[in-house]
């Protein structure tokens, strides 16, 4: 037992040697993941369009409630468009281009990340006809689910659904609201009138929110078996109000997030997830960094608070917290928070831990976990691994960033991509046609889904590439958003510019 034991210490140290040692193109996996929100769009593409085997799509979307809804995106690998995650998503994009815009320009890749943001950010003008009106949802997955077509051929339900002052829903304002504050802070320099637009239309879907207090799940009860509030609206109201800080420096705002700190669960929720749905680690860790500036000092009581469980989030992410608290992990060390697209999870914590590692350095400062301090430098190292495992070191040598490397999965789980491509065939594809000949094909899709991020290998490290296999090999756009920022910073900490000695 024992020499087995050694045995396998010694494949172990061999393992986290030589996948240490892989040197990935980030520049490669940042240009494909922009590319990936191109073939989740919905609507009439532009001219410009460089994912070629989509065409135009729901164009008739909001026809039938009289309201143009035409455009946005589709989350995942339906046709379904979902307000909350797309507002999360744009969120995550644009939080990405404010932290690492250079490092993306670097690459030559700003204008589609502004592309990516807008594309999301244009249909949010369009969904919010009206002060307290914000269309939640075009589409509905108990219909959309029983298909399986191209969005060009769609036959199913593009019923549209709404939030109003009869029919609440703070979380879906508040996301939404937060969404466009972000891309306004995005937008400020390139295009200061659009800038003041987003603005205007995240303060008044801020008030709505906070004035008629709803989850928007009660309201649309459609989307409750897909994207329900589980975590209530209280964080994504105060998660818009920071944003809205941010991007006015209004006193307002930041008030509002002291003052709600602890009814609101701020200050109160130890999470270990970050995601569409549940923002807290979010706010906390965005609210710790505005102890640094001396015009906070007079909150620095709450702000030290929402440090706090900012960095219980952190220190559960590096197994440093008290042992049930801490992620889990899978043997090879990817951290495993649900069986369903764990990948999401994986991404937006290499997010948070790459900001308050940059965070950290420029104040040099460290943490305190339960099992002794960390530093930026293992704060940033962890993250790394974490994209790392992503991109192809993992037990498989599998890329799960889709078309990034030689061995990526063939077999996503995604209607468009699993049909040939309608500008290659415009024959009409039914609605269950598409199971009948494409969705139980054994061989690769025929279109591939660059940049998609799967939902990613179970907690044993074991990954099924199979179409049907939805948990792992569905992607969707919240999986691929955070990474965007993260693989513009890796690839600029790798090969940073060359200066120039006199």
């Amino acid at each position: 037992m024992k020499r087995f034991l050694h045995h396998c210490s010694i494949l172990l140290s061999l393992y986290i040697f030589s996948s240490s040692a892989i040197a990935f193109d980030y520049a490669d996996a940042l240009q494909k993941s922009l590319l990936y929100f191109e073939a989740q769009r919905s609507g009439r593409l532009p001219y410009n369009q460089r994912v070629t085997w989509r065409d135009h799509s729901g164009l008739t979307d909001g026809l039938e409630q009289g309201v143009d809804l035409v455009g946005g995106y589709y989350d995942a690998g339906d046709h379904v468009k979902f307000g909350l995650p797309m507002a999360f998503t744009v969120t995550m994009l644009s939080w990405s281009v404010i932290e690492y815009g250079e490092e993306i320009s670097y690459v030559g890749e700003m204008e589609h990340a502004f592309e990516a943001i807008k594309w999301g950010s244009d249909y949010f003008i369009k969904a919010h006809t009206s002060p307290t009106v914000l269309w939640a949802e075009v589409g509905d997955g108990d219909t959309d689910h029983y298909c399986w077509q191209r969005p060009e051929d769609m036959t199913t339900s593009r019923r549209a659904f709404k939030i109003d002052e009869n029919n609440p829903g703070s979380d879906l304002a508040g996301e939404t609201a937060a969404a466009m504050a972000a891309a306004s802070i995005a937008f400020r320099k390139s295009n200061p009138h659009y800038s003041h637009l987003l603005l205007h239309h995240a303060q008044e879907l801020f008030e709505f929110g906070e004035k008629y207090r709803g989850k928007y799940d009660k309201s649309v009860g459609v989307v409750k078996n897909y994207y329900a509030s589980v975590s209530g609206y209280e964080d994504e109201l105060l998660w818009a109000a920071l944003w809205l800080y941010k991007a006015t420096d209004k006193e307002d705002y930041l008030e509002y997030v002291i003052n709600k700190a602890n009814s609101f669960g701020g200050v109160g929720w130890a999470i270990t997830e970050f995601s569409w749905d549940v923002k807290f680690a979010g706010l906390q860790i965005i609210a710790s960094k505005l102890l640094q500036e001396e015009k906070h000092k007079k909150y620095s009581h709450i702000l030290e608070q929402y440090r706090s469980k900012a960095e219980h989030y952190i220190c559960s992410c590096l197994d440093k917290n008290n042992g049930s608290t801490n992620v889990e992990r899978t043997p090879a060390g990817l951290l495993y928070v649900r069986q369903w697209n764990n990948m999401q999870y994986v991404s937006t914590a290499a997010f948070l831990l790459t900001f308050y590692s940059d965070f950290l350095k420029k104040s040099n400062q460290k943490i305190t976990c339960h099992e002794g301090t960390v530093d930026h430098e293992e704060l940033f190292n962890f993250a790394k691994s974490q994209v790392d495992y992503i991109l192809g070191s993992n037990p498989r040598n599998m890329s799960y960033l889709v078309g990034f490397g030689p061995n990526y999965p063939k077999r996503v789980h995604h209607r468009g991509a699993s049909i040939v491509s309608y500008r290659e065939n415009k024959g009409f594809i039914g609605c269950t046609q598409g199971y009948d000949y494409w969705y139980s094909k054994n061989g690769p899709n025929p279109n591939v889904l660059i940049g998609a991020i799967v939902g990613g290998p179970d907690n044993q490290d074991d990954f099924d590439d199979d179409r049907a296999n939805y948990v792992q090999t569905e992607s969707c756009t919240y999986n691929t958003s955070p990474l965007v920022g993260i693989f513009a910073k890796l690839n600029f900490f790798n090969n940073p510019p060359l200066i120039a000695s006199f």
